[in-house]
């Protein structure tokens, strides 16, 4: 499992502004997780997941 934190120092900051409907979606997913993640771990979580699926779904 990931640490809370700042990000290992091989990583870039990226900044976007998002609708507040998808942060409140966001909020609701993550407070569903055990561990009750960060809003930017969730969504290093999602992007992960998003990755692998597409990792997937090329190598079918």
């Amino acid at each position: 499992m990931s640490k809370f934190g700042r990000p290992k120092t091989d990583t870039s900051a990226v900044t976007l502004r998002l609708h507040v409907d998808m942060l409140q979606a966001i909020d609701d997913i993550r407070r569903e997780e055990a561990d009750v993640p960060t809003r930017p771990e969730m969504i290093r979580r999602i992007i992960a997941d998003w990755l692998d699926q597409k990792i997937q779904d090329s190598e079918e």
